[in-house]
């Protein structure tokens, strides 16, 4: 099952190059152009085929263009692709080279079938869309339509592992970068170091226990520990302390509320 995974970026504005070509002799106005790569003759007629359907009232025409590796890499100018593949392992290196030649272009990969490592690079690595060799037509011209409007279309299981592996880097993000302290935090932090009781930090910043408290829990989450003693362990690895500027004076100030 494919499902549909709204993308945060604008959507991308049609070039003039789009807005007036001649398809045949015969003029045409706003359109898509959407190239097609494939070493398959046969799979290649059979995506010319889902451009075939007629166009609904309001919407852009969706131009297949016939292209090949090398035409990527020379000159040719497409803002959308469609690039099938037989074998993950022998083509994967040519992805590389498309996102590093083209980084902007919208790329919808159809690849083997059940190789969910290859889909997830895939996506992670930019690609708008993953399909599988055994797709429908109705189901290409669905991605296609999908990525013209900024989303991305992947098997659901592939977008779970993503999103895993996105909330995982966003966990070690939290360890791993710089925190940032309020004032009220850096002075929590200083008397912490010098093994300061939350009794006693709350006498000498004029604020209740509870908020106390509070403050070292949040301490805590910033900085991925979970007590007091790895709280100011993770303090001084990093050589924080009154030389590096990073903490306030402290001064008496006024009760705070919980």
């Amino acid at each position: 099952m494919y499902i549909i995974a709204q993308h945060t970026e604008p959507r991308k504005k049609h070039n003039a190059r789009q807005l007036r070509v001649e398809l045949r002799g015969i003029e045409i106005g706003l359109q898509i152009q959407i190239g097609l790569v494939s070493e398959s003759p046969m799979r290649l007629a059979g995506l010319v085929s889902v451009f075939d359907q007629p166009v609904l009232s309001g919407n852009i025409p969706l131009i297949p263009v016939v292209c090949g590796m090398r035409d990527l890499f020379t000159g040719l100018t497409l803002d959308y692709l469609i690039l099938d593949l037989h074998e993950s392992g022998s083509n994967s290196h040519f992805i590389h080279a498309i996102f590093r030649a083209r980084p902007g272009i919208r790329l919808i990969v159809i690849g083997p079938p059940g190789n969910d490592d290859f889909a997830l690079e895939m996506i992670s690595g930019g690609a708008r869309a993953y399909l599988d060799l055994n797709s429908e037509i109705d189901m290409v011209r669905l991605a296609i339509d999908v990525v013209i409007s900024g989303n991305i279309c992947a098997p659901r299981r592939v977008l779970r592992q993503l999103i895993d592996r996105l909330l995982k880097v966003s966990d070690s993000s939290l360890t791993n970068a710089p925190p940032q302290f309020t004032s009220r935090e850096k002075q929590v932090i200083k008397l912490i170091l010098l093994a300061r009781s939350n009794r006693e930090i709350a006498r000498n910043l004029g604020i209740g226990i509870p908020t106390v408290t509070a403050h070292v829990g949040r301490l805590m989450r910033k900085t991925g520990t979970d007590n007091r003693i790895n709280l100011a362990s993770f303090m001084r690895k990093r050589n924080w302390s009154d030389h590096s500027g990073l903490f306030v004076s402290l001064r008496t100030a006024p009760l705070e509320t919980e």
